[in-house]
């Protein structure tokens, strides 16, 4: 339950675990599976295969901001995963599956490596979406690179990629028992999400498109004749996925270049960066952050308001100065600033001296990302009144 929770807080670093699956699965059920034995495994694991780099997370601090979306999701490491999987494949296919079954057709590895490259293709265009970020040009490049048109997790995702699924591969007892129970847990972290992450028509619309997944299901066996008909509904719902994100692309694109016109009506010269990173469930609106050359500027924007931007009444200073200087050479600020996209730095004064006179500094790190949210909150840095770490 945690873990669904956490998802819709946003204190993961990519797009959802449960979006690749259902991806990778969704392109099996609309017939690649079909393509050779074995394929249905190339699809679910290369989906997911990137994130082999979350193992960064047991390193503990910072590390795994500074590692993910990296290495093995950047220009050199999408070309050598279909080979690996497969490699795997065949292996555990001559090894395993055929010694268990003599009779079994062998897994042919062109169209494995073809449905294993694409579903790993799939990977990095997804976490892209968000306004996470994604390293295309590692291990050459750090530079990171933000789509910010899908929210980390998206549940209009979930119901039409998991509700084509589920109607599909639901036939057994034990199998709507996990389809039921993964239900009760998305429904529980959409409803149960704070209200100024998921608002009050998204939980509705989530019912009611819920219920009428059920429905669906309920009586599937009178409108699916066909395993052909099966297939053309996950096609159909990957096609409606793919123009949803597209569509999602291009609004987020157009939010972008409308917020500079109306921050320059209102002012504010000089912007150099604006990212409108989407809400959770709502198309229509986004978190705002614009900067210029000495200040981050956070708002809301949304499409189906006047004025559609909506500034915070608190900017902040975009760090600099010795004490941010000092403060950034500590290990774990050093890992949060390779990934920060709108760094923000909190100064206090610190008093342990003995007659209570200032003796260093406390120095916060956050992200204006995730600062309306409080999520993903940076490191926490103590210099002395010297600006030496200690």
């Amino acid at each position: 339950m945690l873990a669904f929770a956490n998802l819709f807080a946003g204190n993961v670093a990519a797009l959802d675990p449960i979006t690749h699956t259902f991806t990778g699965a969704a392109l099996a059920a609309a017939g690649l599976r079909r393509a050779t034995p074995l394929a249905t495994a190339a699809l679910l694991l290369g989906a997911n295969a990137p994130d082999v780099d979350g193992l960064s997370y047991f390193a503990g601090g910072f590390e795994s901001l500074a590692f993910r979306r990296g290495w093995t999701h950047g220009v050199l490491a999408l070309p050598l995963w279909p080979f690996a999987l497969i490699g795997l494949l065949l292996l555990w296919d001559r090894w395993v599956r055929r010694r268990r079954n003599r009779d079994a057709a062998p897994a042919r590895a062109g169209p494995l490596l073809a449905v294993a490259a694409l579903a790993v293709l799939t990977h990095p265009v997804l976490d892209w979406l968000n306004n996470y970020g994604m390293r295309w040009l590692m291990p050459f490049d750090g530079k990171w690179f933000y789509g910010d048109a899908l929210f980390i997790v998206d549940p209009w995702i979930w119901l039409t990629l998991g509700g084509v699924l589920f109607v599909r591969y639901s036939n057994r007892r034990s199998s709507l028992a996990r389809w039921g129970a993964f239900w009760a847990l998305s429904s529980l972290a959409v409803l149960t999400a704070p209200p100024a992450l998921v608002a009050s028509p998204v939980r509705a619309l989530w019912v009611a498109a819920l219920v009428s997944v059920v429905a669906i299901r309920w009586l599937r066996d009178k409108i699916v004749k066909s395993d052909a008909a099966f297939d053309r509904a996950a096609a159909a719902a990957l096609a409606i996925v793919a123009v949803y994100i597209g569509a999602m692309v291009g609004a987020s694109g157009a939010a972008r270049s409308q917020a500079r016109v109306e921050l320059a009506a209102r002012g504010i010269a000089g912007v150099e960066r604006v990212m409108v990173a989407p809400a959770a469930g709502n198309p229509f609106a986004g978190e705002v952050v614009a900067t210029t050359a000495d200040t981050y500027y956070l708002g809301r924007w949304r499409w189906l308001a006047e004025p559609r931007l909506e500034l915070a009444p608190e900017s902040f200073p975009r760090p600099r100065g010795a004490v941010f200087e000092a403060a950034a050479r500590s290990r774990d600020a050093q890992q949060y600033l390779s990934w920060a996209r709108f760094p923000i730095v909190d100064v206090e004064r610190s008093e342990t001296g003995s007659a209570g006179a200032d003796d260093g500094y406390v120095v916060r790190f956050s992200d204006a990302r995730y600062r309306a949210q409080d999520r993903i909150p940076g490191p926490t840095v103590r210099l002395d009144r010297n600006l030496q770490l200690e």
